[in-house]
């Protein structure tokens, strides 16, 4: 009985799935039906990773290379990726009425990054609710938009599949230049951006907000959300409206309105969204940086993005000021934060910056291209955002599989897989406490 549960690890459970799904859209992407042209199995994998890591990374073009039969696929991965693949086991199981057992809850429970067992049924069907309902209307707002430029069925097709892709996070797009022809557009920047920032905010803050009136009666997690999402938003809007205002290539043609969406797009899509209405390969190199630093921090736990999280970002924030204000706890809106947070948040971060850095390592010695855009591409792999400079489409084999490895911890967690290599709990033996020197 202990090997038979030895061998139910909620993340190695996880990890075999995705891996199982995974592998299943690569064959489907590698059918005749599926492309327009040949190609190789590797690309097949890596547009597979990407779809359900919720990426957008891509190393062929997904509107010229794939068939409408491809897209459907890769659309079929992305919702799977960006909702869960235990959610949708869990749908499934209701569908045709087969009991959820404990095992399928621990599952759910940890593909949700939730903490314990109960609820977790009611908040997957709430979930696949709320994201069907917020991909329907996002859809034909877009069809009003589309149906006259592109005919009707053209245009309800392609506010179909960016509707689901900007949900879920995914960035993908049927147009070689994402967005960028309505860089000034108010209902395609509106309508894309509410939709990967509802998706990217998280399914129990939505919930949450839905449930309860008032801002005092929110849970914690939900009122970092909230606040850090604005607040981080609206500094992200400012700095690149400030630095590209007068570059040529970017924000320098348009009017003040153009610039103004422009920078308000491009300031929220790396958290994680992937879409781009300007050009990113030809940014300042300032505003390079401070996107690599958006993508890294992330989306909300339990969403459709990827990154550290906005909140483990947060609680690092909180326990620097603590320290500072010479504070032995760390308080927030009247709470207080477990200090059990803080370690999750600190191993998070450490073993995000070693993935990255372990990715960046690879690139300089097999690819080549400048430092600033292996990082950039690293750091977008492992945040599941998808934004390039260019570099994706022509990476050799290793640098491709080196990027789908990244993406799949950008989306597994680096804990979760962690875990999965993780030894036995220790028993809980307190020994005595000693200081060392430090800073």
């Amino acid at each position: 009985m202990k090997a038979g549960k030895a061998l139910f690890n909620p993340p190695r459970a996880l990890l075999i799935l995705f891996l199982i799904v995974s592998t299943l859209g690569t064959m489907l992407l590698k059918l005749p039906q599926a492309t327009t042209t040949s190609v190789t199995w590797l690309d097949s994998w890596f547009t597979a990773i990407s779809a359900i890591t919720v990426t957008g990374l891509v190393v062929v073009d997904t509107g010229s290379t794939y068939t409408m039969f491809g897209e459907i696929v890769i659309l079929f991965l992305i919702q799977v990726g960006g909702l869960g693949i235990m959610s949708f086991a869990i749908i499934i199981f209701i569908l045709i009425g087969k009991k959820i057992g404990v095992s399928e809850r621990l599952l759910i429970s940890q593909s949700l990054n939730q903490k314990g067992l109960g609820g977790v049924i009611k908040l997957v069907r709430n979930l696949f609710i709320f994201s069907l309902l917020i991909e329907v209307i996002g859809a034909v707002i877009l069809s009003v938009r589309w149906m006259p430029v592109y005919g009707v069925g053209n245009g309800i097709y392609a506010a179909i599949f960016h509707s689901i892709s900007a949900y879920n996070n995914a960035g993908f797009s049927i147009w070689a230049d994402s967005l960028s022809a309505y860089v000034s557009d108010p209902i395609v920047n509106i309508v894309i951006t509410l939709l990967f920032i509802l998706g990217g905010i998280g399914f129990t803050v939505l919930i949450d907000l839905k449930e309860k009136k008032h801002f005092r009666h929110l849970s914690l997690h939900t009122k970092l959300m909230v606040v850090g999402t604005v607040v981080i938003n609206l500094i992200a809007f400012f700095i690149i409206l400030t630095l590209e205002w007068n570059n040529p290539a970017t924000l320098g043609p348009l009017n003040g309105v153009g610039k103004g969406w422009g920078a308000f797009f491009q300031a929220v899509s790396p958290r994680t969204a992937g879409f781009n209405s300007i050009d990113i390969g030809s940014m300042e190199e300032a505003s390079l940086f401070f996107t690599m630093c958006l993508m890294f921090i992330g989306a909300g736990s339990a969403s459709t993005g990827g990154g550290i999280k906005l909140t483990t970002f947060m609680a690092m924030l909180l326990s620097v000021n603590t320290f500072l204000k010479g504070k032995n706890e760390i308080t927030v809106f009247h709470k207080t934060l477990a200090f059990t947070v803080v370690i999750k948040a600190l191993a998070i971060t450490v073993i995000s910056t070693g993935v990255v850095f372990l990715g960046v390592f690879i690139l300089e010695l097999t690819q080549e291209s400048s430092f600033m855009v292996n990082l950039y591409e690293v750091v977008s792999a492992f945040g599941t955002v998808g934004l390039s400079m260019g570099l994706t489409t022509h990476l050799n084999g290793i640098g491709k599989v080196t990027l789908i490895i990244i993406m799949m911890v950008g989306k597994l967690g680096p804990l979760t897989l962690a875990f999965i290599f993780a030894s036995k709990r220790t028993p809980k033996i307190r020994y005595p406490s000693e200081e060392v020197l430090t800073g």
